[in-house]
């Protein structure tokens, strides 16, 4: 397998599962954590390394390594895996998805950007998702009539936060995700629920044109339902373990647990509450964006640009969301071609940054 974003949350959650069934890794492409990398290559002894830069480069243990966006495409376009698994983090990973496809490989695609910026353009067949909602959907679609697909959200890490509070929160407290072990940009998207919008969009062109929403299941059990039209709701339930829904997607079935098996009656109970756009307030353009899913890249250049100037503490946490409805309102012609998807997502993550600092000013 080629392994993009090896030394993330995913990407090291891949790395498990290749351990576990003795899988080949053929290539690792990682960003800046060159103390993880040579641990890393020291034990899959991959035939290809890439990092982000050249200074981390020189610190890699490894015949040649590669860094830069054009030697990760490189190294798709020359390795022999049918399959890659791409977790690299944010737009970054578009290119690297539409390369994997154009070489014919399968991927397995944790890269929410990729179908969220530009799913119209992307053939959704040859793609095994790995988040834990849409893993949950795959499994249960059935040949039945469906009315809506329905996925999960845990509220991130500001959910019991008085809302008062919310527009001053620390990133110390938003990146303390209750449920999960994630990198910081997902956790943050976690906690102003962008990164549920996302999901909805994958959703859409990951399965057709259903009806989707989310519910707030907090225990993080419950992952994804589907009711049908007989009126019948499924769910799918699984601890939450990333590499349940890696090794599907890398395996493509499974008949051993890979994580830990779910004992009923110790589960507390568990209870659906509405994602309330008071506390989300990106939430109000949900159904907006669905009727429009292409403007996707609008919200996820306004969310790069926002997030980014939120890790530098130079705006507070509501203005993330106050910047992505500014944005979602003012860029409101959705790209006509992948070369205007690239195109909309540097306008708008240019006039997001300025924007964003105007939001602080504002909220002063």
């Amino acid at each position: 397998m080629i392994v993009l974003g090896s030394t993330g949350s995913i990407g090291t959650a891949a790395l498990d599962v290749a351990r576990r069934f003795s899988l080949e890794v053929e290539t690792l492409v990682a960003g800046t954590n060159a103390d993880l990398l040579n641990r890393q290559i020291e034990e899959f002894c991959p035939k290809r390394v890439v990092v982000a830069d050249r200074d981390t480069a020189q610190k890699v243990r490894f015949a040649k390594v590669g860094y830069g966006q054009e030697a990760i495409l490189s190294a798709i376009e020359e390795s022999q895996s049918p399959l890659a698994i791409n977790a690299i983090v944010g737009f970054l990973g578009l290119k690297p998805t539409l390369k994997a496809l154009e070489c014919g490989k399968t991927l397995a695609l944790a890269n929410k950007e990729s179908l969220v910026c530009a799913g119209r353009y992307i053939d959704a067949s040859a793609i095994r998702p790995i988040d834990s909602e849409h893993f949950g959907l795959k499994y249960l679609i059935a040949d039945r009539a469906i009315r809506r697909l329905i996925v999960t959200a845990s509220g991130g890490a500001l959910r019991d936060t008085p809302i008062e509070e919310i527009e001053r929160s620390p990133i110390e407290s938003v990146l303390k995700h209750p449920n999960w072990n994630m990198g910081a940009k997902i956790t943050i998207d976690s906690a102003t629920m962008v990164n549920k919008l996302f999901e909805i969009l994958e959703a859409r062109w990951l399965f057709g044109g259903y009806k989707i929403d989310a519910v707030i299941e907090k225990s993080s059990t419950i992952h994804a339902m589907i009711e049908f039209e007989d009126g019948c709701i499924t769910a799918q339930a699984s601890s939450a373990d990333m590499r349940l829904a890696i090794a599907y997607a890398v395996l493509g079935d499974l008949s051993e647990p890979i994580a830990g098996r779910i004992e009923p009656c110790s589960l507390e109970a568990i209870r659906f509450l509405p994602i309330d756009e008071r506390r989300y307030p990106v939430w109000s353009i949900k159904g907006q964006l669905q009727n429009t899913p292409e403007l996707g890249v609008v919200v996820n250049a306004a969310n790069e640009a926002a997030l980014g100037l939120y890790r530098d503490r130079k705006i507070p946490f509501g203005a993330i969301a106050r910047t992505v409805l500014a944005a979602f309102e003012r860029f409101s012609v959705p790209p006509a071609s992948i070369d205007e998807v690239f195109a909309i997502h540097n306008d708008v993550e240019r006039w997001a940054a300025k924007s964003a600092l105007h939001c602080k000013a504002q909220s002063s």
